[in-house]
């Protein structure tokens, strides 16, 4: 016999027995588990919306994803400086001296110039002048490049969208103004959706490069503000689509709205960190002297049992 363990170990029930109805205590269970989920649901459901999508932000503000596409063509946009594991435009995310997001590296490698604007456009059907533009920047040097998009980006300080076209008064920017031109046009028809999700594949559930490419425009943000999901509202919608939304998120969530999270550079993976702590806290509970012993100390088991203990 193994020596018996106070905190650990349950005292064998040297008491009165009497027949229990499993069957009448389950149905009760899901009876009330039901009437509160539907209470809960009415109180605190959240709107069905539908999915946010490319072609609806470029219709409904297109100078917006105008300007997105530009900041990732001039490599000026959030995912172009991010870092690993995007890129090497910066060390990326660091806990304390340790720049963990630099020692794991880029594993998903994303040129922003390429990816959300040059391939895309030659993943198009042949039609001019398009195809003329892509030619013409295909046998250009970097150099050239480089001049004919600084020369668009001071230009597009004051874009405008007229009659159904980009409206930007550059003066030496070769090809580009067809190419931002096709691309708003791409986006509005439903097209550069498709593009961005079967660069690797024709068929694929990867929707890295359109989340990416939407959180870097400003569309997104203002669509949270009117839900009220940004950090200093507090806001949070549960997903009612095919896959599980921010709800079950919440512990995640909770620590960006909180100093110091919601104010660093480095949110990303403090939270992390904080999570991979609390995880191993959980695993370890068994094991853990005093902590493990909770549930016996405090009775709370004779509280859900009491008619039995009674008797």
């Amino acid at each position: 016999m193994k020596k018996f363990r106070p905190d650990v170990d349950a005292p064998v029930w040297k008491g009165g027995q009497r027949p229990y109805d499993i069957i009448k205590e389950g149905a009760i269970a899901i009876l009330v588990v039901t009437l509160l989920t539907v209470l809960l649901a009415v109180v605190f459901g959240s709107p069905d919306d539908p999915a946010i999508t490319i072609k609806k932000w470029s219709n409904v503000a297109p100078v917006d994803f105008a300007q997105d596409a530009l900041s990732q063509l001039n490599g000026t946009s959030e995912t172009a400086t991010y870092g690993p594991p995007y890129n090497h435009a910066s060390v990326g995310q660091e806990l304390g001296p340790f720049s963990i997001a630099k020692w794991i590296g880029v594993h998903i490698p994303i040129d922003s110039a390429r990816d959300f604007v040059l391939y895309p456009l030659e993943s198009q059907p042949p039609q001019q002048p398009l195809s003329s533009a892509l030619t013409q920047w295909n046998h250009a040097s970097s150099g050239t490049h480089n001049s004919w998009v600084s020369d668009y980006t001071k230009a597009a300080t004051s874009m405008a969208f007229t009659n159904g076209k980009l409206v930007v008064k550059a003066k030496d920017a070769g090809p580009v103004p067809v190419m931002m031109d096709s691309l708003l046009s791409m986006a509005r028809s439903g097209a550069y959706d498709q593009a961005l999700v079967s660069q690797k594949n024709f068929y694929t559930t990867n929707y890295t490069l359109p989340l990416l490419f939407l959180e870097d425009g400003n569309y997104l943000s203002t669509v949270a503000t009117q839900q009220h999901l940004t950090g200093s509202q507090w806001g949070m919608m549960n997903e009612t689509g095919n896959y599980p939304g921010q709800a079950w998120l919440w512990l995640y969530t909770f620590w960006y709205q909180i100093p110091p999270f919601s104010s660093s550079g480095n949110a990303d993976i403090l939270v992390w960190g904080v999570m991979m702590l609390l995880t191993l806290g959980l695993i370890l509970v068994p094991f853990l002297p005093g902590i493990r012993s909770i549930p016996r100390k405090s009775r709370v088991y004779r509280l859900i049992w009491r008619e039995h203990y009674r008797n």
